[in-house]
């Protein structure tokens, strides 16, 4: 095949993978909302996001743990690195790799411990109040 044909073969893929979804997406919003029977209104959209951001906390946990093993797993093939040639690799590679590893790692437990703390119901934690104060010297 020649280069000419490959970039035009290339256009034409992209410009009908843009097509088909720029008329499935028109469908869909002219549908109005999943069960077509609900309109696209700032109530409905509102309540979309607040439903989708219901699910990040799990998916950071997720990211966190997933590239606090990876950074780990990095730290201890690096410090391998440094035994095996100490002039090559320096130390505090492997070591700043297993402790940012090891923070992400624990990140998501700190967030839970915080959530409980404070609450997830919006409250807070309550306020310490004085109730009465006597400052008679004797």
């Amino acid at each position: 095949m020649t280069k000419d044909f490959k970039t035009n073969f290339k256009f034409k893929l992209t410009a009908l993978s843009v097509a088909v979804m720029s008329f499935s997406s028109t469908s869909a919003f002219a549908e109005g909302g999943e069960g077509g029977g609900e309109a696209n209104n700032f109530s409905s959209i509102a309540r979309n996001i607040s439903t989708s951001l219901n699910d990040i906390p799990g998916l950071l946990s997720a990211l966190a743990y997933l590239m606090g093993v990876i950074l780990g797993i990095l730290g201890v093939l690096k410090i391998k690195d440094h035994v095996e040639n100490p002039t090559q690799t320096p130390l505090k590679d492997g070591a700043v790799r297993l402790a940012v590893g090891g923070a992400l790692f624990a990140l998501p437990i700190l967030f839970e411990s915080m959530m409980s703390t404070v609450g997830n119901n919006g409250a807070g934690v309550d306020v310490a109040t004085l109730k009465a104060a006597d400052f008679s010297v004797e």
